[in-house]
């Protein structure tokens, strides 16, 4: 069996020396067969910025920040939630009730005009319970109107009781910017669509086409549906662009804020494998950074060293590539042998002498473009951050005999692999184990004898091919 330790794989023959070639390197992503409904702030604002206007260097375009077609996306591929055509009041409703995970409590709602075995009901009364639905009508099979579209949009970004602020002047001053009169919303629907424009719930290229009964449009809607996810934190989390002209600033404060991650539960199960040499390593990571990026178009790279991020970031600017970028802080683990000498500051001795070692590493997570850009980051790293033998010339510092990136879906040269994911249902935090497809149902039962609860949830990744080749044993 072989379950990979993954990390810093510099020096080939040592690893070779200590048997990590029949061990694992983790990493925790969350792809589609684990998603969670919820994301949690960190106080760290920098970590999950996301920029809205960006300095692009001479090498690379100008990155535009995600509007209505990305969000379109991003519902469709990540989400599940589609629409188009002739949309209705119910089909929006349940819309917002699947992207934001919402579910009615199991109390009774009383709607006018929908019974409880209605196909709407659940998603209206989910909403209703959120403050979202006023009722006691919900009129679903109504034309979706843009003055209604964004009225729900405002109450599911949490924006109401800032909307109801607003004195007349100031409903006024915003939706002169729509050319629309309060008279034609309603008072407090002036006040909700006047908090829109101004929170940025409408964009500018949407103001001259508001027309607040006439039927919402497919970008109106979608930005709406975009908005409300980046409002609630539940979009995508980014530092920012590659292109950006303080992308190194922000990588290099997230990387000093980033520390070695503690998590009790997961480690006691993951250190007993170690000890039992189920597993040569393990890496954990804090699903609060996860990217949620579209998996079609991201990519995920782990390194331990700040310089060399640096450098992958110029070195992809340098090849006319942009992307977004998240910094994902981890933590590694494995076992340190006793005469190896004196162990480094970040270990805890175990019963046969021997240590496991912690190591601070990361992920950087790129979305890219296009798929076309996704698919050249393989090259790239091949020509430039790949070691292939001692002192290599025309590499960037720090690079891997075996580096690491993967994708959580099929990509030509990549080889399919298993991530065997484990979570702690009551934490943030993820513990990922690699290994060859074939390895990881031993995995799996090795970890259950150990834990009988623990959540473990194997899925397919496909990584690249210097990295399958050390989990089949090479070492270069």
């Amino acid at each position: 069996m072989k379950l990979v330790y993954y990390g810093t794989l510099h020096n080939p023959i040592k690893l070779i020396g200590i048997n990590l070639l029949e061990g694992s390197r983790l990493r925790t992503f969350q792809a589609s067969p684990v998603k969670w409904a919820a994301a949690l702030l960190l106080s760290s604002s920098i970590l999950f910025s996301q920029s809205a206007a960006f300095a692009a260097s001479p090498a690379t375009a100008t990155a535009a920040a995600d509007g209505a077609a990305q969000y379109k996306q991003y519902l469709k591929e990540e989400l599940s939630v589609e629409l188009s055509g002739t949309v209705t009041k119910g089909d929006f409703i349940e819309a917002v009730a699947d992207a934001l995970g919402y579910e009615p409590s199991g109390e009774e709602v009383a709607f006018t005009d929908l019974q409880s075995d209605d196909p709407l009901y659940n998603a209206a009364a989910a909403l209703y319970e959120k403050g979202i639905l006023s009722g006691p009508a919900v009129s679903g099979d109504q034309v979706l109107t843009a003055s209604v579209a964004v009225l729900i949009a405002v109450r599911a970004a949490d924006l109401k009781e800032l909307a109801y602020t607003y004195p007349a002047s100031k409903v006024d001053k915003a939706l002169a910017k729509l050319k629309v009169s309060s008279a034609a919303l309603g008072a407090k629907g002036a006040q909700e669509v006047a908090a829109a424009v101004d929170a940025g719930l409408i964009p500018a290229e949407l103001y001259a086409g508001f027309k607040p009964n006439g039927a919402a449009g497919d970008e109106l809607i979608h930005t709406l549906l975009g908005k409300v996810l980046v409002t609630k934190g539940l979009y995508k989390k980014y530092l920012g662009y590659v292109s950006d002209a303080d992308i190194y600033s922000k990588l290099s404060a997230a990387y000093e804020a980033s520390d070695i991650i503690e998590a009790p539960k997961l480690q006691e199960l993951v250190n007993t494998a170690l000890k039992q040499e189920l597993v040569t390593g393990y890496s954990l990571k804090d699903s609060r950074f996860d990217p949620r990026f579209i998996d079609s178009l991201s990519l995920t790279y782990g390194h331990s060293d700040l310089k060399h991020a640096i450098q992958l970031i110029g070195l992809l600017r340098s090849e006319g590539i942009d992307a977004k970028v998240q910094f994902e802080p981890k933590t590694s683990a494995f076992i340190f042998l006793a005469e190896w000498g004196e162990p480094g500051p970040n270990v805890v001795q175990i019963e046969n002498g021997n240590y496991i070692n912690y190591d601070k590493e990361y992920d950087i997570s790129f979305e890219f473009a296009s798929a076309k850009d996704k698919a050249a980051f393989d090259r790239i790293v091949l020509a430039y951050a790949k070691k292939n033998e001692e002192n290599q010339a025309g590499l960037i510092y720090g690079s891997w005999w075996q580096p690491l990136y993967f994708t959580t879906t099929a990509l030509t040269d990549y080889e399919e692999i298993t991530n065997n994911f484990i979570v702690d249902p009551n934490s943030p935090y993820t513990v990922n184990t690699f290994s060859l497809n074939e390895d990881s149902a031993k995995v799996v039962e090795g970890l259950k004898a150990i834990d009988p609860d623990a959540a473990i949830h194997p899925y397919a990744i496909w990584a690249d091919q210097p990295f399958f080749r050390y989990l089949n044993g090479e070492s270069a």
